[in-house]
């Protein structure tokens, strides 16, 4: 059967095979366990339940999960094997169940989302390169969308993600994200409950690129949405050999970022400090949470 689940439709059979996306028809996962590295109301204080789905749809040069998203690291599970991973979590004392990189597995997840009925938000940490109608199978199931939305112009995404109509599926999955869930609701203790943040990690010498997001975000979804303007990143990958690429982000870079973000007035927005450019805040993907339950 033809996988046309991603905007990549790249007409793989996953039965026999793997698609674009460098995975097949089961469950894949490299780490599952507690994170604290997210958006203060997604990892609270006691942690997000953070599961990495091995494979990715958009592979940029640059991921700082490079050994899961590119070369696919990780474990086969089975869907039982999943939701015992999911319960793991919840009972140690998880704020959320985050699906981090799933736009690939969309379909099966929302079989399983049924079946799981998640007593905690339900968070789904993407790339935004999702398709509408995958998306509309999770109505209902997802609570909070997490979208990183990296690109405006064609060059930069073609370059960096092989994905020139980036911005513009990007646009509109983000789009029926905001319908499904609205704006980022937390709960007494400032923990995400239900809604959007949409995220944007400043790249090396694309500054240009953050200013043309933003503006389009401000534009399309005002100036409530909650963002996160991320100043984390780190020279992995491919792109240790792509100038500008290959160099951390400057102070300076993000504070032009930082400005031009807060002149646009939103009033709700994350920032983050130059100490979280550091490679100690990526993951060990060694099975933890999921070899106990491989299959």
């Amino acid at each position: 059967m033809e996988c046309n689940i991603c905007p990549r439709k790249c007409g793989a059979d996953r039965q026999k095979g793997v698609g674009r996306c460098g995975v097949g028809e089961n469950y894949k996962i490299a780490r599952a366990a507690l994170h604290f590295w997210e958006e203060p109301c997604i990892s609270g204080d006691k942690g997000s339940g953070a599961v990495f789905f091995s494979g990715c749809n958009l592979r940029c040069v640059f991921c700082q999960n490079y050994e899961v998203s590119h070369a696919s690291f990780g474990a086969e599970v089975s869907e039982d094997n999943l939701i015992r991973i999911f319960d793991s979590l919840v009972s140690q004392g998880a704020h959320n169940v985050n699906l981090v990189t799933p736009s690939h597995y969309a379909p099966m997840l929302a079989r399983t989302l049924k079946k799981f009925n998640s007593p905690v938000p339900v968070v789904y940490n993407t790339s935004a390169y999702d398709s509408v109608d995958s998306l509309k199978m999770l109505d209902g199931l997802v609570d909070i969308y997490l979208p990183d939305i990296k690109y405006f112009d064609s060059a930069p995404a073609l370059k960096y993600s092989g994905a020139a109509d980036y911005f513009d599926v990007a646009l509109e999955a983000v789009k029926e994200m905001k319908r499904q869930v609205g704006n980022l609701e937390t709960d007494e203790n400032g923990i995400a409950k239900k809604g959007l943040i949409i995220r944007h990690l400043v790249l090396p010498g694309n500054v240009s690129q953050t200013e043309k997001v933003f503006g389009a975000i401000a534009e399309n979804f005002g100036a409530d949405t909650c963002v996160s303007l991320m100043r984390q990143y780190v020279p992995c990958g491919k792109a240790l050999n792509m100038p500008p690429l290959d160099r951390p982000l400057s102070s300076r870079e993000y504070l032009i970022a930082k400005k031009y973000v807060l002149s646009l007035g939103f009033e709700n927005v994350y920032l983050q400090q130059s100490s979280s450019a550091d490679k100690e805040f990526i993951p060990d993907f060694n099975l933890e949470g999921v070899d106990i339950f491989n299959t």
